[in-house]
């Protein structure tokens, strides 16, 4: 089944959960008046549709080749990324004085969507350009911003990031590649990164890895890691490309999904050490990459909702067309889309990717609103990003494994084989939860540090929120919600017990807290998400799908926050006498 962008579901959410009526109107978001929202969105829909969706089977089946040190990326990639770059989707968000469209977050974030959804593999590239794109803008020297910007802008050349050693994967404390002082300038870099996508290809003339290193005097532990760029070529005085770095794809892993994408072993100094650049300050470079990875964090959730919502329309497509066994209604065989079972999971499906949606949305507008919104509001809108940012990277990628895997019971036997495609669309989603950050670290950092911002405030006015959402549900009063406003605020409830539990807990059970964590961050997605469901609902131009998905959410998902609550704050005791049973035989 071909993709097609649910263009309509995407602009109601950007309208009334991101805001975006209400930001045209206060002048946020001038740039997305008069339907240029939809325009912009329709012309990615179409590029999805059209250029990335026919290669994605492609990709998943012949994958990326290295063959003598050339990276080869499956057919139909380099054409499709020479349409990518003609279009300037790379600079859809980057300052105009670099480039760039300047265009909001959350119209981003809608056609991520899109892409993402289309072919995820392909879509790894260029996502990562974002992120450099403002790591360079904030951390990068005036000589780097000119050499670099305009052609990674453009798309011209594309960018990496550079993190993870065989022995430091979460932990970057243990990170060995080493970085000399050259005495000119520049720095030598040598040694290993493992995991780094797109580190090497065939589709751009240029590649600017961006490289965490410590020099021989840092401090231990991450305080002394500095940031390097180091590109592929080096660069002209002119522009142009000149000599060949001293650096090299090492290897390519042979992965469960996202074939495509090319995922290299980068070698750094085979001879006398990869010419870098300084970015930022030395020993402050972890402060500097994290904002390219916070950019990166809010893509990869939209990366586990579009793999949710592409997974959602194939399964629904083959439900009405599969005949199997009788149901009401019907002469004969009867479609799966008729069996309750059928319709559970569907529902499921529906509404867990568009409670994905909203929070991935919620998120890009916040940070639109850090950015570009008044200045006395930008201080609080920064801490909303802040706290959302680990949420919606752990849930939506979450939400995207388990929808993706339930589109494979959809199909039942068909599904575990391959030719029908929903399996391609769940081993492409697991690796959303793992990598940018593990989604165990996303609930460490929701726990330990964003719930706590503004001593609680942040958190707070959250949770204040999602209730003004649900009174707003009771006093409608309507037959059609059902138990949505009984069903969310019993959520939002155990959120708020569980939270008041977790920040006491901080203070002298962290272990305790820590065991938590994960549940906890499950619990702030299923009460955020519903509540933006309700929201939508609430819409004077919903129509009754919306409300029946809010209220299927409520009554079938949000139920199970009074257990997250008790996993929270009382799971930790199941933890503490385990040494024995986890013991290798």
């Amino acid at each position: 089944m071909s993709y097609r962008a649910p263009l309509s579901d995407m602009l109601f959410a950007m309208r009334h959960v991101g805001g975006m009526d209400r930001g045209i109107a206060e002048g946020l978001y001038d740039d997305l008046s008069d339907g240029a929202a939809g325009q912009v969105l329709g012309e990615a829909a179409r590029f999805a549709e059209n250029v990335l969706d026919p290669i994605n089977r492609a990709g998943d089946l012949l994958g990326a080749k290295l063959a003598d040190g050339r990276v080869t990326t499956p057919a139909g990639w380099i054409e499709a990324y020479r349409q990518w770059e003609a279009g300037g989707w790379t600079g859809l968000t980057a300052p105009s004085d670099v480039g760039g469209m300047d265009l909001p977050q959350l119209l981003n974030a809608a056609c991520q969507e899109a892409w993402m959804s289309a072919n995820m593999a392909f879509m790894l590239c260029p996502m990562l350009a974002a992120g450099a794109i403002e790591a360079l803008v904030a951390h990068g020297s005036e000589a780097l911003r000119k050499t670099y910007l305009p052609k990674v802008v453009s798309g011209e050349w594309t960018t990496t990031m550079n993190l993870t050693e065989p022995q430091a994967g979460s932990d970057l404390a243990a990170l060995r590649t080493r970085a000399e002082r050259a005495g000119d300038g520049t720095y030598r870099i040598t040694g290993q990164k493992i995991f780094i996508t797109y580190g090497e290809h065939d589709m751009t003339d240029n590649i600017v890895h961006l490289v965490l290193a410590r020099l021989p005097d840092a401090p231990a532990g991450t305080r002394g890691i500095s940031l390097f760029l180091v590109p592929k070529f080096l660069v002209n005085p002119d522009g142009s490309t000149g000599a060949r770095n001293d650096l090299r794809c090492a290897g390519l892993e042979h992965k469960m999904g996202i074939h495509g994408s090319p995922t290299c072993t980068m070698a750094f100094g085979d001879n006398s050490g990869a010419t870098g650049w300084l970015v930022g300050e030395e020993n402050r470079g972890l402060a500097c990459m994290f904002t390219m990875m916070n950019n990166a964090r809010l893509g990869v959730a939209i990366q586990g909702v579009a793999l949710a919502e592409r997974a959602t329309q194939h399964a629904l497509a083959y439900a009405h067309g599969r005949k199997q066994g009788r149901a009401a209604g019907f002469d004969g065989m009867a479609p799966i889309v008729a069996h309750p079972d059928v319709r559970r999971m569907l529902m499921t499906m529906k509404s867990m990717t568009a409670a994905a949606r909203s929070i991935a949305y919620l998120t890009a507008a916040a940070a639109d609103c850090a950015h570009r919104g008044p200045e006395a509001r930008r201080a609080r809108q920064s801490e909303r990003v802040a706290l959302l940012t680990p949420v919606a990277k752990a849930f939506c990628t979450d939400i995207g494994n388990e929808v993706t895997s339930l589109g494979v019971q959809v199909f039942g036997g068909m599904g575990f084989i391959e030719e029908t495609g929903a399996a391609q669309f769940m081993r492409d989603a697991r690796i959303a939860a793992i990598y940018e950050g593990t989604n165990g670290i996303q609930a460490i950092d929701l726990v330990q540090r964003k719930i706590g911002l503004s001593g609680g405030e942040t958190v707070r006015a959250e949770i204040a929120d999602m209730r003004t959402i649900i009174a707003d549900v009771a006093a409608r009063n309507a037959d059609a919600f059902g138990k949505t406003a009984e069903r969310m605020g019993e959520a939002v409830d155990a959120l708020e017990r569980a939270t008041g539990w977790m920040q006491n807990a901080l203070g002298s059970a962290t272990d305790d807290a820590l065991a938590g964590a994960t549940p906890y961050l499950r619990l702030f997605g299923i009460a955020r998400g519903g509540a933006s469901l309700a929201a939508m609902a609430l819409a004077a131009d919903a129509d009754a799908s919306r409300i029946s998905l809010a209220r299927f959410f409520a009554e079938n998902i949000a139920v199970t926050a009074g257990g997250l609550e008790s996993m929270v704050t009382g799971g930790a005791m199941s933890l503490a006498n385990v040494s024995d049973t986890l013991a290798v035989a």
